[in-house]
């Protein structure tokens, strides 16, 4: 389980950052940043650990404490996303890397550092610190995690009631079986990425 330490030795405000949606074939990718204002509660801490481990009810309870914990001042957080049309344009990685600049941009105070899941730097607008595996070790990339996957998949839900017949509300954009044959059947939507193999193979047809 994940814990405040890295938080606690780097000292000063600092901020948990994540993704969700890198592998979709549809949809945005979005990102969250969160800093928490001193060792979050045990009620709160026993909530958080990498998305990809809790199951969506989870995931919806944790993000539901997580923004009544905001409105009470225990912590802030904001979320970035950098649309389909961007990471055709940009390629997965950089887009990845832009939603994270828009989420630390858009928190109300700025970080003295950015504690960023993975190995691959972003250029953020504070110093920024690479974890690998870091929503399995700092309680505030959990976080992060967990409001970056929900609110990507709230969005994917209603980007199913625009463009019925993909399955958007039931995958969120992820290759599955169903979409592969929503996206055969029916061809790319303009919410499909361009630069994915799947996607600019029907492209070409």
């Amino acid at each position: 389980m994940p814990d405040y330490a890295l938080e606690l030795a780097a000292g000063g405000r600092v901020a948990g950052v994540d993704e969700a949606g890198r592998g979709p074939l549809a949809g945005p990718v979005m990102a969250a940043a969160v800093i928490f204002h001193g060792p979050p509660p045990d009620t709160l801490a026993m909530l958080l650990d990498d998305s990809k481990k809790l199951s969506a009810v989870q995931r919806e309870a944790a993000c539901i404490v997580l923004r009544a914990a905001a409105r009470a001042g225990v912590l802030d957080f904001a979320v970035g996303a950098a649309s389909a049309t961007e990471i055709g344009r940009l390629n997965i990685l950089r887009a990845t890397h832009l939603a994270m600049f828009r989420a630390v941009a858009r928190l109300r105070i700025r970080p003295d550092i950015a504690l960023v899941d993975g190995n691959a730097p972003p250029l953020l607008t504070c110093p920024v610190r690479c974890v690998v595996k870091g929503d399995s070790l700092s309680l505030s990339i959990a976080a992060a995690s967990i409001l970056a996957k929900v609110t990507r998949d709230r969005a994917m839900t209603r980007l199913d009631s625009r463009w019925p017949g993909y399955g958007f509300a039931r995958h969120a954009g992820y290759p599955t079986a169903l979409h592969r044959a929503a996206l055969l059947r029916l061809g790319p939507c303009p919410h499909h990425r361009r630069g994915f193999a799947p996607v600019d193979q029907l492209c070409l047809l």
